[in-house]
């Protein structure tokens, strides 16, 4: 039997690994933290949102990520602070706008292909993860970016996505909590929203029963890389060991360019901070004002999910300030902000935030597949939409991985 080690246990560290061990394989999950889900899929928006798969390669990102340089509450802020790696990146995500349209119809198919493994899995296994089925309402409140919608609904119908566009009217009957004035709207049916950790955290133990071992709280020293495998150095509890495997597949979110860099690969990934607030509904009032179905607001990039009867996540913006993990109270305030106008009947004296760092691409295409060594892959760089395309990117890695060690399990059936 193979022996894959996964490094990395966010969303797409574990589905990778669950599709491994559906396939055969032994698999070995190498994570940094103590537990799975611990950074970027801790508290993430909570969409499953195809209907969100637009790439940002437009000149109109550019342009309002210049004007809002300047706004420390912008929803995208871009420091000024240069750096090699910023410049480089944003050079190549330049690069890819003439993809834009392009790059849009192949991830709103990945986003869609996704979706039936995903739910397959969490019924097989039995996660409960807050899912909602009722889809996902974008909101606009402007003439210019309504017809802009119009365009990017075109691109997801080449993807197979149905995206229809509602009246205000429409828009309150589909969730009756909207207070606000908008001038149309968008809305996906076949979308839907949960709890991204508690989603990872229940696959994660589904892993563990069907045989996978999980080494948490391991720091990835060295790789080191053969025809027929990798080596990878580890330090536990100031212990240091090495255990060699058949193939390693990178899916460690951020830290992805630097293990990259170990195995002889560029993987461009930059990490994009975004922020979320989890809102305690513990009163009825807010339970009955806040909304059930999921929400984008395209103005402030904003999104909106209800977990359960008691909780409620705003998360959003976009801060290109390199490995920094600090909550900043400026950039909280809009969502709090963004509930006490949209909703003004939810209390939020119970608000916990949240940062984490998105793993984005330049063409914001994840990166899956192998790299110059025969026997590493990789399954990272998911951007915004990391937990929608898991489990399509998951299952095409171990596809991938599979057939690359065929040749291998021919070649001992006919030595035997």
């Amino acid at each position: 039997m193979k022996h894959i080690a996964v490094i990395g246990a966010g969303v797409t560290g574990v589905t990778t690994a669950y599709a491994l061990a559906r396939r055969g394989f032994s698999v070995t999950i190498i994570e940094r933290h103590r537990y799975p889900a611990m950074e970027t899929s801790y508290a993430n928006g909570g969409q499953l949102s195809a209907s969100h798969a637009e790439v940002w390669n437009h000149p109109s990102t550019l342009r309002k990520g210049l004007k809002w340089m300047t706004q420390p509450d912008a929803p995208l802020l871009l420091h000024p602070a240069p750096t090699w790696h910023k410049l480089s990146w944003l050079a190549r995500f330049v690069a890819a706008m003439p993809r834009y349209r392009a790059n849009t119809v192949t991830l709103a198919r990945m986003a869609v292909a996704a979706r039936t493994h995903l739910f397959a899995w969490a019924e097989e296994e039995g996660i409960d993860f807050d899912l909602r089925r009722e889809g996902i309402l974008h909101l606009y409140r402007g003439k210019a970016e309504f017809a802009h919608a119009r365009q990017v609904s075109q691109l997801l119908a080449e993807a197979g996505l149905v995206r229809r566009h509602v009246t205000p009217s429409e828009m309150r009957a589909i969730e009756p909590a909207l207070t606000g004035s908008y001038y149309g709207g968008c809305y996906t049916d076949s979308d839907s929203s949960g709890d991204i950790h508690r989603f990872t955290t229940g696959l994660a133990a589904a892993c563990v029963r069907r045989g996978v071992q999980l080494l948490c709280e391991r720091e990835v020293l060295a790789l080191t890389t053969h025809d027929d495998g990798a080596t990878v150095a580890l330090r536990h509890a100031g212990h240091r060991d090495a255990q060699r495997f058949d193939a390693i597949v990178i899916c460690a979110g951020t830290a992805s360019r630097a293990l990259a860099r170990m195995a002889g690969d560029r993987i461009d990934v930059y990490p994009v901070k975004g922020y979320s607030i989890t809102v305690q509904l513990d009163d009825a009032a807010s339970r009955a004002a806040a909304p059930t179905v999921s929400l984008v607001d395209d103005a402030p990039k904003l999104v909106a999910s209800r977990f359960g009867a008691d909780r409620f996540r705003v998360a959003g913006t976009a801060e290109f300030a390199g490995f920094d993990r600090d909550i900043r109270h400026d950039r909280i305030r809009p969502l709090v902000d963004w509930v006490h106008r949209e909703f003004p009947a939810v209390r939020t004296a119970d608000v916990t935030p949240w940062a984490g760092l998105r793993p984005m691409m330049p063409d914001l295409l994840p990166r899956v597949g192998r790299g110059r060594a025969p026997r590493v892959f990789y399954n990272t760089g998911h951007g915004h939409l990391g937990w929608t395309l898991s489990a399509a990117t998951a299952d095409t890695v171990a596809r991938q991985l599979a057939a690359a060690l065929q040749p291998d399990a021919a070649r001992t059936a006919l030595a035997a």
